[in-house]
C-alpha cells in the first residue's frame, strides 16, 4: 500500500534499489545532497547535480525538466553517507517561473524498479521559494526509511546549500544553474502535447514510458518541456495577455486523434509486431508518421538508457563482490582470491549479455521499423537520396515539421533516427562552422570546414523554400565578405533569393534594418490588434536570414539588431540561420553568451553534440547530404523559383 506522507512523516522503505518520481507544472531542476551521520555535507563533490550527475548509487538527470526519475541504488552508497536529501529548484535565466507559488504543487513519489509507488509526498504551501528540499532519505538502525521534508528557500539553490553549511554555496549553486543552461540549448525539442481535442499546439509534455532493464536510469522528464529553452518572445498563437488563443473549433465533437488504421494483420502470438508506417495515433498519415517517429527516438534513448544502466550496474555489483571478498586477507592467497574473481567476473558477463540480448532485440525491432517508414515518409521528412523529391512539386500547405538531419548512437551506428524540427521554426539554427573534437572535423582543414557549413546552410534554405507554399517564404542572405559565392551560387541562379547577397558594412545595415523593421512593426500590429493595418510593403511571410562569417561586417549596433531578431523574429516569422565560429566572436566576451544558447548548433560533418530530452544522451547528429553527382536541389529550387514567377502574374 502507498504511504501518503505529509511534511515531517517519515516510513520504512522495504527495499534499497529505487526510483524517485518528480512530477512539476514547470520545468524543475533536480539532485541530490550527501550528509554523514552528523548532518555534515563535506563538500561540492557530495552533491549530485545536472553538471555532476552521478554519484555512487545515485543517478540524477542532465537537464530541467517538468518531469524526473532519479535512480537510487542504496546498498552501493558509500558507509559514511547517512543522509540523501532531494534537492527541487527552478531554474534562472530561461524565462520561466521564478516562485514555486506560481505553478502547481510538486508531486514526489518514491517507487520501486516496478514503478509500484512505495511513499509519496506532494509539496503544499510553497509561495516565494524557488528551491526546496523534498526529501530525505536516511538510515535508522540499519535500514532505511524516507522523510518529507518541503522546507522551502526564497533565496533559491545558494541559500540552501548555504542552510546544509556548505563552503562555496553561492558558486556551486552557479555552477549548476550553468549546467542546466547548457543542458537546454543542446538539447533537442521532442514533440509538442495535444490539446484534449487533439489539436496541436506549442511545445509540452510528452508521456514516456518506464524502462523495464533495472536499474532504471535517470531519465530528466516524464513528461518532457518539449524545448526546455523558453524563448524570450510569445510563440505565434499567444495573446497579448500571456494565455494561449484557443484556435477550437466550438462545434468539434472528437475528444481524440483517431489511432492509426489497420494496414497489416496482428502477429502471431510471442512473435514480435510487424512494422507498419504510419503506426500511431494521429489526425493524417502526416501526423502518425511525425509521432512515429519521435516514438522510434524515444524508444532508442531509453532502451540504449536501460542497457548502458545494467552494464554500469553489472560492473558495480562485480567490484562491490569483490571489495567484500579480498577484504580479508586469507582470502588475498591461493585458490580462494581466483575463484572470487571469476565468480564475481562471470555473474558480470551473464548480466552484460542478457542486457545486451535485450538491446539487440529491440534495435532489430527498430531497425525493421525503420525500413519501412523511410520509404513512406512525405517530403518534408525525407532525406535527399529519397525518390519522392524527383516527384517534387510546390506545396499548397505547410508542413507539420521539417527534417534536418539525422541522429544515432553507438550501440546502432546502422540505426538512424530522422531529426525533425517543427515549422514555423521556433528557434533559429547556427550551423558552426568551427572545428570541433569529432573525427570528421580532424580530418577537414578550417577552410573547407567553412565551405561545408555554407553548403549545409544553403541545403538547410533550399529544404524550407520547397516546403512552404509559393511566395511564403523569403531568404535573405548577408555575406559581408563575399567569402559563400561559391557555396551560394544555387541559391542566387536560382533566382529565389530576395535579392543577391548582401555584402560590406553597408549591406549589413540594410538588411538588419528591413528586417529589423518588419518585426517592430508587426509586433506592434499584433499587440494592437490592427493586423489589417500593416503598410503595404511589410510581407507577412515567413522570412529566412542567413549570416554567413559573423561577426566580420558587424559592429556593436549590428550585433545589438541580430540579438534582437534573434530573441524576438521567431514569434513574428523572422527566422535566423548563422554560419559561425564561435571563437571568431570571443573578442564580444560573454555578451553573445545568450545569442549562441538560444539557437540550435548543428555542425557541417557529424558530430556528437545533441542530447535527447528523455535520457540526455549525447547523439551522433549526421547532416542531410546531396548525393555525388545529383541535381537534385538545384532541380527544386528551380521548380520553387518557377512557382513563384507564376505566382506573381
Amino acid at each position: 500500500m502507498t504511504a501518503e506522507l505529509v511534511r515531517g512523516q517519515n516510513h520504512t522503505l522495504p527495499q534499497t534499489r529505487l526510483e524517485i518520481r518528480v512530477s512539476a507544472g514547470t520545468p524543475v531542476v533536480a539532485g541530490v545532497m550527501l550528509a554523514d551521520e552528523n548532518g555534515t555535507v563535506h563538500g561540492a563533490e557530495w552533491v549530485a547535480h545536472p553538471g555532476a550527475p552521478r554519484l555512487p548509487g545515485l543517478e540524477v538527470p542532465r537537464q530541467a525538466a517538468a518531469g524526473h526519475r532519479l535512480a537510487a541504488d542504496l546498498d552501493a552508497v558509500p558507509a559514511q553517507v547517512h543522509r540523501i536529501t532531494v534537492l527541487l529548484a527552478l531554474p534562472t535565466g530561461i524565462g520561466g517561473p521564478v516562485r514555486f507559488g506560481a505553478v502547481a504543487a510538486p508531486f514526489v513519489a518514491v517507487t520501486g524498479l516496478d514503478g509500484d509507488e512505495i511513499a509519496t509526498f506532494t509539496l503544499t504551501g510553497l509561495d516565494t521559494e524557488s528551491a526546496v528540499a523534498a526529501l530525505e532519505l536516511y538510515r535508522r538502525q540499519g535500514a532505511w526509511k524516507v522523510r518529507a521534508v518541503g522546507q522551502g528557500y526564497a533565496g533559491g539553490l545558494a541559500a540552501m546549500l548555504a542552510d546544509q553549511g556548505l563552503n562555496g554555496a553561492a558558486e556551486l549553486a552557479h555552477s549548476i544553474q550553468d549546467a542546466v543552461t547548457r543542458a537546454t540549448a543542446r538539447t533537442v525539442a521532442p514533440p509538442p502535447p495535444r490539446t484534449p481535442d487533439g489539436d496541436r499546439v506549442g511545445h509540452g509534455p510528452r508521456p514516456a514510458p518506464a524502462p523495464d532493464v533495472p536499474p532504471v536510469p535517470a531519465a530528466p522528464p516524464t513528461a518532457p518541456g518539449a524545448e526546455p529553452l523558453t524563448q524570450p518572445a510569445p510563440p505565434p498563437g499567444t495573446a497579448a495577455t500571456g494565455g494561449p488563443v484557443d484556435y477550437t473549433h466550438p462545434r468539434r465533437q472528437t475528444s481524440a486523434p483517431p489511432p492509426p488504421p489497420p494496414t497489416a494483420p496482428p502477429a502471431a502470438p510471442g512473435s514480435p509486431a510487424q512494422p507498419v508506417a504510419g503506426d500511431a495515433t494521429g489526425w493524417s498519415m502526416e501526423e502518425r508518421l511525425y509521432n512515429q517517429i519521435w516514438g522510434m527516438f524515444e524508444d532508442l534513448a531509453r532502451t540504449t538508457a536501460a542497457y548502458r544502466s545494467a552494464v554500469e550496474f553489472a560492473e558495480s555489483r562485480m567490484d562491490q563482490e569483490l571489495d567484500r571478498t579480498l577484504s580479508d586477507p586469507r582470502n588475498r592467497i591461493g585458490g580462494a582470491g581466483a575463484r572470487a574473481r571469476e565468480q564475481a567476473r562471470a555473474k558480470r558477463d551473464e548480466l552484460t549479455s542478457r542486457a545486451k540480448e535485450a538491446l539487440d532485440r529491440d534495435i532489430a525491432q527498430l531497425t525493421a521499423e525503420a525500413a519501412v517508414v523511410e520509404p513512406a515518409l512525405p517530403t518534408a521528412y525525407a532525406g535527399w537520396d529519397n525518390p519522392v523529391w524527383h516527384a517534387y512539386r510546390v506545396p499548397m500547405e505547410i508542413p507539420m515539421a521539417l527534417r534536418i538531419g539525422d541522429l544515432h548512437l553507438p550501440e546502432a551506428t546502422g540505426l538512424r533516427i530522422p531529426l525533425l524540427v517543427r515549422l514555423p521554426l521556433e528557434r533559429g539554427i547556427w550551423v558552426d562552422s568551427g572545428r570541433t573534437a569529432s573525427g570528421a572535423a580532424a580530418l577537414a582543414d578550417t577552410a573547407q570546414l567553412r565551405r561545408l557549413a555554407v553548403e549545409s546552410a544553403v541545403a538547410h534554405a533550399a529544404r524550407l523554400l520547397a516546403v512552404y507554399p509559393a511566395d511564403e517564404f523569403s531568404v535573405h542572405v548577408i555575406d559581408p565578405a563575399g567569402a559563400a559565392a561559391g557555396p551560394l551560387a544555387p541559391l542566387v541562379r536560382s533566382g529565389v533569393l530576395v535579392e543577391p547577397p548582401a555584402a560590406g558594412p553597408g549591406g549589413v545595415t540594410s538588411v538588419l534594418a528591413r528586417l529589423t523593421r518588419r518585426v517592430d512593426l508587426v509586433q506592434m500590429a499584433i499587440r494592437a490588434g490592427a493586423a489589417d493595418s500593416l503598410p503595404p510593403d511589410v510581407d507577412t511571410g515567413q522570412h529566412l536570414l542567413i549570416v554567413n562569417d559573423f561577426p566580420h561586417g558587424f559592429d556593436d549596433r549590428a550585433v545589438t539588431q541580430l540579438r534582437y531578431l534573434a530573441d524576438e523574429g521567431p514569434s513574428v516569422g523572422v527566422h535566423l540561420l548563422m554560419v559561425a565560429d564561435r571563437e571568431d566572436a570571443a573578442a564580444y566576451g560573454p555578451v553573445l553568451d545568450p545569442l549562441w544558447r538560444s539557437l540550435l548548433r548543428l555542425t557541417p560533418v557529424a558530430d556528437d553534440h545533441l542530447a535527447d530530452p528523455w535520457v540526455g544522451h549525447a547523439w551522433t547528429y549526421e547532416p542531410l547530404r546531396v548525393p555525388p553527382g545529383s541535381r537534385v536541389l538545384d532541380d527544386v529550387l528551380a521548380r520553387v523559383a518557377a512557382a513563384r514567377r507564376t505566382w506573381r502574374r
